[in-house]
């Protein structure tokens, strides 16, 4: 596959261009298409069931069942599927306090996560526990700007990940927030914190030249973007400030989003910027369309209020 930029088409609100009704006469005639669907999610905060019905704006939403429900669906539709998550799986409700994190993780294996990254609310167990918690994961845990290795974590992780999906191959990689402030010494212990832009760079290049990669996905909790903080790194400046990355799936902010930004990158490629809010309100998507030998790449999406 040879690709290099992007044909963006998004669906806004609640109709979604999905495959049914993507112009695939856009392409020659009978080209040979190769569909991908990126599932996506983000700070789930140990969210397990959905919001109680006490009139609060997000009564009745969310939910691990209907999360399973709604991926079996799309799985049993879509033959070529990767499922991300971009951190703070951990904290936020009952759950984590009872079992501390046991429960979140057995059930992202149950989903059959493919990786995810490290958010900064994933040490509020501290090193044993988020240790113990990536042993039980049966999917990678990518992580590049965090050295773990003079911690109980050393070994455990890993920068990036290549997937191959009908011959399609998918490189991952993760990123992180700067833990100073945000999480305690204590329970960091000797985490040594890397520039994430270098970082980011440093992998997007290795992953596109010598994985050969046809797409690059960044799983990114920098947060979306900071208006008070405009210096403060964050998936914009992800996007902007470097290339060879295609995708960012983010988290940190919250922020829910309809459609992705598409931005500039360093290069004046197109990279393509999405977040599905918090506590698995909403599961992101991004179909992505492969035509064999042609440079092009077009994407839908579709991100869905879970209900």
């Amino acid at each position: 596959m040879n690709r290099r930029k992007f044909m963006l088409k998004t669906g806004i609100g609640a109709v979604a261009m999905m495959a049914g009704n993507f112009p695939l006469h856009a392409f020659n005639d009978s080209p040979e298409i190769t569909k991908l669907s990126i599932l996506h999610t983000n700070d789930l905060h140990s969210r397990i069931d959905p919001f109680p019905m006490d009139g609060s704006r997000n009564e009745g939403m969310a939910g691990a069942a209907r999360r399973m429900a709604l991926l079996t669906d799309i799985r049993n539709k879509e033959k070529n599927t990767l499922l991300l998550d971009a951190g703070d799986i951990l904290q936020g409700t009952p759950y984590f306090n009872f079992f501390g994190g046991e429960l979140e993780f057995k059930l992202m294996n149950q989903m059959k996560y493919d990786a995810a990254t490290i958010g900064n609310h994933d040490f509020d167990g501290g090193m044993t526990t988020l240790s113990n918690l990536v042993s039980m994961a049966e999917f990678p845990m990518l992580t590049g700007n965090y050295d773990f290795s003079d911690t109980l974590l050393a070994g455990k992780t890993r920068g990036y990940k290549v997937f191959v999906r009908d011959g399609i191959k998918i490189g991952v990689f993760g990123v992180g927030i700067k833990l100073d402030g945000l999480v305690p010494q204590k329970l960091i212990g000797n985490t040594q914190y890397l520039d994430p832009i270098t970082t980011a760079q440093n992998l997007a290049d290795k992953l596109r030249n010598e994985e050969k990669c046809d797409l690059v996905i960044c799983l990114s909790h920098l947060g979306y973007k900071y208006k008070k903080e405009p210096a403060k790194i964050s998936d914009v400046k992800l996007a902007e400030m470097t290339h060879n990355i295609d995708v960012i799936i983010g988290g940190h902010t919250h922020t829910f989003m309809r459609k992705p930004d598409s931005l500039k990158n360093s290069k004046g490629k197109q990279v393509l910027v999405n977040q599905a809010g918090f506590a698995g309100i909403m599961l992101g998507r991004l179909d992505v369309y492969f035509e064999k030998n042609k440079k092009d790449l077009c994407i839908t999406c579709k991100n869905s209020y879970i209900s």
